[in-house]
Formats: C-alpha cells, sequence, structure tokens
C-alpha cells in the first residue's frame, strides 16, 4: 500500500513582486516523515516556506499545493493554519512583559496539552531556567530556537516546517531540538520538512529525504543521510555539476 503524503507540492511556480522565485518545483512528505530542504542564502528555500504558507506576497502562478490529498494552493493562510500547517522561522521577536511560564501556559491551555508533556518539553529542552523571564530578552541564538521549538509542540500541528533551526545555534542546542523534533513525531505531528543551509541537524533526526534548491530549482534529491554528508563535505556546488537527480 503506497504511503499517504501529508504534504504533496507539484511543479510550482512562485513569484514575488513581479519576479520568480521558485521555479517548478515539486517534492512530498509522507506520513511520519521528517525531510529537509538544503540551499545557501537566497536559493529560495524561504519562499517556498511563505508559499506552503499561504503568505499572500508570494503569488502562485502555476502548480499545486496539497494537504492530506486536499488542494490548498488558493486557500488563505488563516485556514491553512486552522488544518495543522504551522511554521517556526529563524528570527523570533521579543515580547516584553510577559513571561515565558505565562505564555506557554496560555497555549498549553487552549490546545489542552497535559502538564507532564508540558514538563517533559520543558526538561529536555532544558528551558527551566527561562521560564519566567521575558520572552526572548536577552536570550541566545540557541536559547531563542528552543523556545520557538517548545511553543511550537505546544500547539499540537499535524505539520510544521523548521525555518533554519539549526542556523547561529550552538550543538548543543542542535542536539536538544533534534530530540525534541522527534519526540514531537511520537505524539501527534504527521511531518516534519526542515529548511536548512547547514544540514547540522541531520545528525540528531532521523530523516528520510533531503532536496538541494538553487535559484528556485530542486537541483537533486534523495536520501537524507547520503545527500546531507555529500553537502556538508563538498558544498552545494559540487552537488549541482555532480548529480543532477537522485542521489
Amino acid at each position: 500500500m503506497p504511503s499517504l503524503d501529508v504534504l504533496r507540492i507539484e511543479d510550482l511556480v512562485v513569484s514575488v513582486d513581479g519576479k520568480t522565485v521558485i521555479n517548478g518545483v515539486s517534492l512530498d512528505v509522507s506520513l511520519g516523515e521528517i525531510n529537509f530542504i538544503l540551499g545557501p542564502n537566497g536559493s529560495g528555500k524561504t519562499s517556498l516556506a511563505m508559499a506552503i504558507l499561504g503568505n499572500p506576497k508570494y503569488r502562485i502562478l502555476s502548480g499545486r499545493i496539497l494537504f492530506y490529498g486536499r488542494d490548498i494552493t488558493r486557500i488563505d493562510m488563516e485556514k491553512r493554519i486552522q488544518l495543522g500547517l504551522t511554521a517556526t522561522f529563524q528570527f523570533a521577536p521579543e515580547i516584553r512583559g510577559i513571561t515565558v511560564r505565562e505564555l506557554a501556559d496560555e497555549i498549553a491551555g487552549r490546545y489542552a496539552i497535559p502538564r507532564a508533556r508540558v514538563d517533559k518539553l520543558i526538561d529536555m529542552l532544558e528551558l527551566e531556567h527561562l521560564m519566567d523571564r521575558q520572552i526572548n530578552v536577552g536570550f541566545s541564538g540557541g536559547e531563542r530556537k528552543r523556545l520557538e521549538i517548545f511553543l511550537t509542540a505546544l500547539q499540537a500541528p499535524k505539520f510544521v516546517i523548521f525555518d533554519e533551526p539549526d542556523s547561529g545555534v550552538d550543538p548543543d542546542s542542535i542536539a536538544l531540538i533534534g530530540k525534541a523534533i522527534t519526540y514531537m513525531l511520537k505524539w501527534g505531528l504527521k511531518g516534519v520538512l526542515i529548511i536548512t543551509h547547514t544540514g547540522f541537524l541531520s545528525r540528531h533526526v532521523e530523516a528520510n529525504r533531503a532536496y538541494v534548491l538553487m535559484n528556485g530549482k530542486i537541483i537533486c534529491r534523495g536520501s537524507a543521510k547520503r545527500l546531507t554528508r555529500h553537502i556538508l563535505e563538498y558544498g552545494f556546488r559540487m552537488c549541482e555539476r555532480r548529480y543532477r537527480g537522485e542521489v
């Protein structure tokens, strides 16, 4: 029996302010999978994420986005979020006047997350020392990313796009983030797409497939372990010259 695609993108073409930023991208994430999109800065990775989420600035010229088999290409961002599609972004803002604990309790209550699960995530991501501080005020890069993962997990999403969760983050935090993402898959998360230009997180999650995006196009795809190892060793240009297809 074929696996169920939680997210499927078919020949997507996207423009911003009249400029094509995604050109014919096709990929899929099946039930329970963690997949990577790798590429250098400016390759179109975040633009692809914005198009998937339904940001109106990113105009879909052709192609389709399917979520659990439903065509969501033309529905608005709010509806996509209601369906269980969410994302974390590279730069989390500071929020003064409210503590991490207050926000976490509000979110956990709204989504009926058991207290034991909240506490486990706090321990797993080593956040206890931050819980009574204002959100992201004076936090390190690793602390900000770990908090973002924590708050996202409390929303019980069905599918998450993690945008650069390992960028500018210390190795210990990368390991903790990988552990938390794996844990999320055990209690309700149905699929994960990780956008990254380093691939370091591949050392801490059991990913399935990876895609390399350059100039708005997928230039190669294949086993996450094999492809991320190749990128870390040789870089993106070698992948472009050598493979041009399945790795």
